[in-house]
């Protein structure tokens, strides 16, 4: 039985080398193993009986290489690896489109750790709280994601059929250069460049069903800000440090709302909320139109004083002409509506 143990242990030691990422000669393997070239061989065809492909590389010296194989092999993890997945792996397991896979996949690695590292696990447990889904988020389809991601990998052009709201989709189908796939807000966005309107362009993922064939490679474009991160931070979010650009929230404006800024922050979303006092706080916010944007303001139930812009106070007198007009329409001896 010790002989067994021995062996094994060995053939983890070995196969942590090889996961090292490059050639190893046979007498390399020996040196650092402290065994013979012929017990390298031996316990090399070993882990490929396992399902390891380790090619053989040649050359003067010769010696062996971990590729990727047809199917999964038994895995091997260092503590701190196992440890940083089964964290990954419970954050994914909440409101994602592997949500599912994670979940199986944690189990199982869980399953086969040593005590040590369950425990350590089960201390690191966590909870990935996601803001409650829109009625309209849709599953994505996985197989979607991997043909986005293909044809953004290759730099081809992609033609789709796209969905903007319940309705059946153009029968014209978009025709894109697909740049970057993102997650914001639970939601899955193709950035890309649109051919037909020559502009940047967000798509919903869940709404996009691509056509085939795939269209000629492109050279990709710089996009604004520079990177994707700033590209989208400023599409969704106001100016995001993007220097007043094309992505920015049509309107946007400032107020203080007679509300801490601790009672505020939780709900701005997006906004950006400061501190005046223990009683005051500064928010700015943005949104597609003015009385949206009053609109969200006026959800806080404080007192709104208005910084700017013009626009933004329009918009409250107008709501505050339809609220007033609404209030006067209501006949108390009418019941509710069944």
């Amino acid at each position: 039985m010790g002989g067994m143990h021995k062996t094994s242990s060995r053939l983890l030691a070995l196969l942590s080398l090889l996961q090292m990422h490059r050639d190893w000669s046979g007498d390399d393997l020996a040196g650092r193993l402290d065994i013979t070239s012929r017990t390298v061989r031996r316990d090399i065809d070993r882990l490929r009986e396992l399902g390891y492909p380790i090619t053989t590389v040649k050359g003067p010296a010769g010696g062996y290489r971990l590729e990727a194989g047809t199917r999964m092999p038994p895995l091997l993890f260092d503590d701190d690896q196992a440890v940083a997945l089964a964290v990954a792996l419970q954050t994914a397991a909440v409101g994602t489109t592997v949500a599912e896979d994670a979940s199986r996949a944690l189990a199982t690695l869980r399953q086969v750790m040593p005590p040590r590292l369950r425990h350590r696990v089960d201390l690191l447990r966590i909870t990935a709280v996601q803001p409650p889904a829109a009625p309209d988020t849709l599953q994505v389809e996985t197989q979607v994601l991997m043909d986005l991601s293909r044809v953004i990998h290759a730099r081809e052009e992609l033609r789709f059929d796209y969905t903007p709201s319940s309705s059946t989709s153009d029968d014209n189908p978009r025709r894109v250069q697909p740049h970057h796939l993102v997650t914001w807000r639970q939601r899955w966005y193709l950035v890309a460049w649109d051919l037909h309107r020559e502009d940047w362009r967000t798509f919903r993922v869940e709404r996009i069903r691509p056509r085939t064939p795939t269209g000629p490679r492109f050279v990709p474009r710089e996009l604004p800000g520079g990177d994707v991160s700033t590209f989208i931070t400023g599409r969704f979010r106001g100016n995001g440090g993007n220097g007043g650009t094309a992505t920015d929230w049509p309107c946007r404006g400032e107020v203080v709302l007679g509300l801490p800024a601790a009672d505020v922050a939780p709900f701005a979303e997006d906004g950006i909320v400061e501190e005046l006092g223990s009683r005051h706080c500064r928010l700015i916010l943005g949104s597609w139109s003015w009385t949206g944007l009053a609109a969200a303001i006026g959800r806080f139930d404080a007192e709104i004083e208005v910084v700017g812009p013009p626009q933004l106070a329009t918009a409250f007198g107008e709501l505050a002409a339809r609220y007033a007009h609404a209030a006067r329409a209501t006949r108390p001896e009418t019941g509710p509506a069944r």
